[in-house]
């Protein structure tokens, strides 16, 4: 998949604010995890084959991200609903935002334009961002490879 939008946050930048509604309802904002560095994962869609083995990766890790004083927060397009269902299908502890507006994905730069198998569409390009305490952007992993990479932002996440 071929994307033409880079990602236009840089690391020290401060973090794009958000409010959105999150599984098992109410919201979720970036002022809730203030002086607590938060790992924001976007992916796709739920349910999805990479998308699924991601969030049980972060899940599986989520106590050692815990442990080390960070938080975690997945976002997708899919609604709260469907977010419920991810959830309860596959025992995930991680929060889950639903951004069906794709404010949040336009704000840190993943809803850009992808192609496969030769037809051209807007998505979510599976980027993960890591915000220090400060609320700036500490580390970006801009088109996710899924195998090992939960493990790869926790280890930077223990370094901040």
């Amino acid at each position: 998949m071929a994307e033409v939008f880079p990602i236009q946050l840089g690391i020290g930048d401060k973090a794009p604010d958000f409010d959105l509604p999150r599984d098992g309802g109410g919201r979720i904002r970036l002022a809730d995890f203030a002086g607590k560095p938060l790992v924001v994962y976007f992916y796709p869609k739920d349910d999805t084959t990479a998308c699924t083995t991601e969030s049980i990766s972060f899940t599986a890790l989520s106590a050692a991200f815990a442990k080390a004083g960070v938080a975690l927060l997945g976002v997708s397009p899919d609604p709260v609903k469907s977010h419920d269902k991810f959830v309860k299908k596959h025992a995930l502890s991680v929060p889950l935002a639903s951004d069906e507006e794709k404010t949040m994905a336009t704000a840190y730069g993943v809803w850009r334009e992808k192609s496969m198998y030769g037809r051209t569409y807007m998505g979510v390009v599976r980027s993960t961002f890591l915000i220090g305490a400060d609320g700036r952007i500490a580390r970006i992993w801009d088109k996710v490879k899924v195998a090992g990479h939960a493990e790869a932002v926790l280890a930077a996440a223990t370094e901040l």
